[in-house]
């Protein structure tokens, strides 16, 4: 999860939102009292399933903090086993790296509702860092009302994390603003919070744990991690997972048959109507092709991301998507061999959505949206773009240069999912 990414992602948003209950946008965001647990209506469903011994799912949503390996997410598995051994636990591994909850909430039917989970933990608290909070709440309204729809017995839990430069914030009594606005929808439709940071924030106020750095060079004291953000499992994801299992009990309320109730929406325009469909569904031109993992080395590298991946090398091969709606996205691949597209909407004039950015010295998992639509009929045209972009000028931003010529010399675009709020039309 490279937070530093997310003004590359951020949205073009121009709508404002009709209907939130209680506040007003022209007045900022309180931000929320920082407490570590917040126990509304726990989690009945999953613990009453867990005292029955019967099996459980645990989705684990969020982004790379969440989907590092020995990390809180299979620390809290384990525990769990461990704590009920004759309960059957599965957990998904829901987490991508370097993204939030804008596209959390088109990918959830795909990467969380197909197995059917008893709990969810949602963690997009630090990817979400650099979004307004009217957006926030669009994304994780549309994240619940989604999961409850498919099943109304499913619980629900907000879990935050931290970087270092939160820390101030946090040391102030204050949940950031990202958590804030979270926190908003977890009141509003009585989710339990945990954040998972707060023990670490007070032990590097007391001088006995660093942010950064390696333990080695700081004997006597804990590190937290090697860059800011991502913990390394021995201390800060250890951290994360004690904060998590000291708010269990609380959480541990047991309901017969529970069910979670969807009424008024927090804001009348989130996004419940989101989906993520497969390109294929789309219409492209001839020049298009499916690579695979076993024959192609950019879907193999990101194969856990991609079950469907196309690509065009030559300039003005297309797809089109017709489709009734507020909101168009893709899901794709920015890298050293990417270059742009060219989008017509409704016939307007194109405008040219690079595939390429100063980070692109290896192929990664990206998406882009564009800004709010008028609710109609749409036509989208995606066209890989003659115009070259000068990729040396560009890594330099970063004070990098291209060792490797050739691995730069493609103006490829890819294409796996669209995105969308609405309904595709053949």
């Amino acid at each position: 999860m490279r937070f530093i990414f997310s003004a590359l992602f951020s949205l073009c948003f121009n709508s404002l939102l009709t209907c939130i209950p209680h506040t007003l946008f022209a007045q900022a965001l309180a931000l929320a009292e920082a407490k570590e647990c917040r126990e509304r209506q726990g989690l009945p469903n999953f613990f009453r399933k867990l005292e029955s011994h019967k099996p459980v799912t645990i989705a684990y949503f969020g982004g790379s903090i969440t989907e590092a390996g020995k990390g809180w997410r299979e620390q809290s598995t384990a525990w769990f086993q461990k704590k009920y051994p004759k309960a059957k636990i599965s957990a998904v591994n829901a987490a991508i790296g370097g993204t939030g909850s804008d596209l959390g909430v088109f990918r959830l039917q795909q990467h969380v509702l197909a197995h059917h989970p008893d709990l969810v933990f949602v963690e997009f608290a630090v990817n979400d860092a650099g979004r307004k909070p009217e957006d926030i709440y669009k994304s994780m309204e549309g994240i619940v009302r989604q999961i409850w729809q498919q099943n109304n017995t499913t619980d629900i839990c907000f879990v935050y994390t931290l970087t270092a430069d939160m820390a101030p914030t946090l040391q102030e009594g204050k949940f950031p603003q990202a958590a804030s606005a979270m926190e908003r929808i977890a009141d509003y439709y009585q989710i339990p919070s945990v954040h998972m940071g707060l023990e670490v924030v007070k032990l590097a106020k007391n001088n006995e744990l660093v942010f950064k750095g390696k333990p080695e060079d700081f004997p006597g004291k804990l590190v937290f991690s090697g860059d800011n953000v991502h913990p390394y499992p021995q201390t800060g994801h250890k951290l994360y997972t004690e904060a998590l299992v000291r708010s269990l009990p609380a959480l541990a309320i047991t309901k017969r048959n529970f069910a979670h109730t969807l009424e008024k929406p927090f804001v009348a325009n989130n996004w419940e109507r989101a989906k993520m469909i497969p390109v294929k569904e789309a219409t492209f031109s001839r020049g298009w092709q499916v690579i695979a993992a076993n024959t192609d080395t950019v879907a193999r590298q990101l194969q856990n991301q991609f079950s469907y991946l196309i690509k065009a090398e030559q300039p003005g091969e297309t797809i089109t998507i017709r489709f009734k709606g507020t909101r168009f996205g893709l899901y794709d691949v920015m890298g050293p061999g990417c270059g742009q597209y060219e989008i017509k909407v409704d016939g307007n004039p194109a405008i040219l959505r690079a595939r390429f950015d100063a980070f692109s010295t290896y192929y990664r998992a990206n998406y882009f949206f564009l800004p709010d639509m008028e609710d109609t009929l749409h036509t989208i045209e995606l066209t890989v773009s003659a115009k070259i972009m000068d990729k040396a000028a560009i890594l330099a931003k970063r004070s990098t240069t291209i060792d490797n010529p050739a691995k730069y010399t493609s103006h490829a675009c890819y294409a796996s999912q669209l995105m969308i709020i609405g309904e595709l039309v053949k």
